[in-house]
């Protein structure tokens, strides 16, 4: 940037869920809702964007008054985009039932876990429910179902797929994951035990683009901020990027900027520093 020269204002500021937005016990501090509320009244847009599905961002919205005509959400790691208040899709990236078939045979061969949902429901074929899509349905507030394969109704389609497992179980298959997946699919971890699959078309930046597109805004008034792999493609199409304390190696080498951890206000002190950056600077942390 050239001496002299300001930053464009934020117009829009994109940021995870879980691990970023949340702190570790899953809820908004104090210091965090005030930050948005801030923003929000000086008039940026506030998007959250999530791995969870939009049922498992609703209450969120709700306690962040994220729930008029023009709010938006971006869930399932960018598979869904939708208008807050209707309900109106924006993105939509659905995978189809055959894709259900070869991922699911794919994480049967590798051993691991596997869980498939629909926007409405949780599936997993799994008689023995993996611990991790038993938290995820809880999470994400959707009903959990066990199907065998031949019980899945072939006409469903589905918003992500994901392989769930303990954290070095998912780590070591990641090597042996077939070039056929790979290239026919977007495969990222959005959490130590979340391997999620979904169509390369989506992901969080490609959708938090065309968002931004749609709103008539540009890269360079927009601000991620993320935590974990699933992030690195809306922090990479950013024009501020920030990486939680608590983030993964590869993030903060992405990021631009980092903050501080999701249990110290990252986020908060995220907005304060490029968003707010106007108006009377906040007391520090104690």
């Amino acid at each position: 940037m050239e001496m002299g020269r300001r930053q464009p204002a934020i117009e829009l500021v994109a940021i995870d869920m879980d691990g970023t937005l949340l702190d570790p016990a899953h809820r908004l501090t104090p210091r965090v809702k005030q930050a948005i509320a801030r923003a929000r009244a000086q008039g940026v847009r506030i998007v959250l964007t999530s791995g969870r599905p939009v049922s498992g961002l609703a209450p969120f919205l709700e306690e962040l008054a994220i729930n008029g005509e023009d709010d938006y959400c971006i869930a399932c790691n960018g598979g869904l985009v939708t208008r807050v208040a209707t309900g109106e899709v924006v993105v939509e990236y659905p995978l189809s039932f055959d894709d259900f078939l070869f991922c699911e045979q794919v994480a049967r061969e590798l051993g691991v876990h596997f869980q498939a949902l629909d926007g409405e429901r949780l599936y997993t074929p799994n008689r023995d429910i993996s611990i991790y899509t038993v938290a995820d349905s809880h999470l994400s507030r959707v009903p959990l179902s066990y199907r065998s394969v031949e019980e899945m109704d072939p006409a469903m389609s589905f918003i992500k797929l994901m392989m769930v497992d303990e954290p070095q179980i998912l780590d070591a298959v990641i090597p042996r994951l077939p070039s056929a997946l790979t290239e026919r699919f977007a495969v990222l971890k959005s959490a130590a035990f979340f391997l999620e699959v979904f169509d390369h078309r989506a992901g969080k930046g490609p959708s938090l683009q065309k968002l931004a597109e749609h709103l008539g805004i540009d890269r360079t008034q927009v601000m991620a901020i993320g935590d974990q792999e699933n992030d690195l493609t809306m922090l990479q199409y950013a024009g501020t990027s920030v990486a939680m304390g608590n983030a993964v190696d590869i993030v903060k080498a992405t990021a631009l900027h980092q903050t501080a951890t999701n249990s110290e206000d990252g986020v908060a002190l995220a907005i304060e520093r490029f968003v707010l950056r106007d108006q009377a600077p906040r007391a520090p942390l104690p």
